[in-house]
């Protein structure tokens, strides 16, 4: 009859709530079954308050003033080259797939191999990413970030040489290439470190490490959180801080102080010595030059005043 058409399994047993039926297995119980207090907006992926909340999480990590130094990326064939033969330390040399070799390609690859440094095959869109678009020519390399000494090493450092102390200061040089100029310098004419002060200064960069032929390795390079400060303690020491200004007190011709423990400060091109580090300065040198000649930038000035002292260290250890 079509008024019994009703499955037998599809009928309710009596004293049964609506909803699970015979036949059923109890799937549907169990799927209603309580899963434990409900999550808070914040936790659930399809509510707003969890993207907010997600996108806030993501974009925090950018705003952290405590953040270390990062690696940095020299890209382009002759600059990665130059490094390499520079022996700059470095993690990983990154070559683009399918790239047109050349001998600079193929000598990058020997030199990075032949260091142990990781050589690694990347498309060219990754490498446009990884370089921020600039002109890398199908070759980057991953430098680490420089270990800066103390000030206090430096002093160390012309202690156990057995010699008299004969250290650098950086005022105010912001170029790089400057920068890595004066420590080549330091390291040709004997000095025991260079120091530059935390902020308004350049910073060991790839391209100061290219500049200082390698020799940033062998050199250590401390941070002053205040050089004025440094200054004194270093004066304290024992030290004679001596500045090179184009109206020094005296000539390089008269630096008498050069047989002794010494430091020489370096200005900026611009404005030269600031106020504070010119008044804890025991002397000014000036470098004659022939009229009509602009001065010298500050890592030839102080590759002048390095080889005077220098020599006149050599003639005293004659005697």
């Amino acid at each position: 009859m079509a008024g019994n058409s009703r499955r037998k399994g599809a009928m309710r047993k009596p004293g049964t709530k609506k909803g699970a039926v015979v036949g059923s297995g109890g799937q549907r119980r169990r799927g209603l079954e309580g899963k434990g207090p409900t999550p808070k907006a914040q936790d659930r992926p399809n509510h707003k308050a969890y993207r907010k909340s997600a996108s806030t999480t993501q974009k925090r990590p950018e705003r952290r003033k405590d953040a270390g130094p990062t690696s940095e990326l020299v890209a382009g064939r002759n600059p990665v080259v130059e490094c390499l033969r520079a022996e700059v330390p470095a993690t990983a040399l990154y070559v683009a797939l399918g790239v047109d070799a050349d001998d600079r390609i193929t000598d990058a690859v020997r030199m990075a191999a032949d260091r142990g440094i990781s050589v690694l095959e990347v498309s060219r869109p990754e490498l446009d990413k990884l370089t921020h678009n600039a002109v890398h020519q199908g070759l980057a390399l991953q430098i680490p970030p420089y270990e800066y000494a103390h000030p206090d090493d430096l002093l160390e450092a012309a202690k156990n040489s057995g010699e008299d102390a004969l250290l650098v200061a950086l005022d105010g040089v912001t170029d790089p290439r400057n920068l890595g100029a004066v420590i080549r310098s330091a390291a040709a004419f004997g000095a025991h470190g260079v120091v530059v002060p935390q902020r308004r200064s350049a910073s060991i960069t790839a391209v100061a490490w290219r500049t200082s032929a390698g020799t940033a390795a062998k050199l250590p390079v401390a941070v002053a959180t205040n050089l004025t400060r440094t200054l004194k303690d270093w004066a304290d020491t024992g030290l004679m801080v001596v500045g090179l200004d184009a109206d020094g007190t005296i000539t390089v011709d008269e630096l008498e102080l050069a047989n002794g423990p010494i430091v020489v400060v370096v200005g900026s091109e611009g404005r030269g010595l600031s106020r504070l580090v010119r008044e804890r300065c025991d002397e000014t040198v000036s470098i004659p030059m022939a009229a009509g000649v602009e001065s010298l930038n500050a890592s030839v000035a102080t590759s002048v005043v390095l080889a005077e002292i220098a020599r006149r260290r050599r003639i005293v250890g004659r005697i």
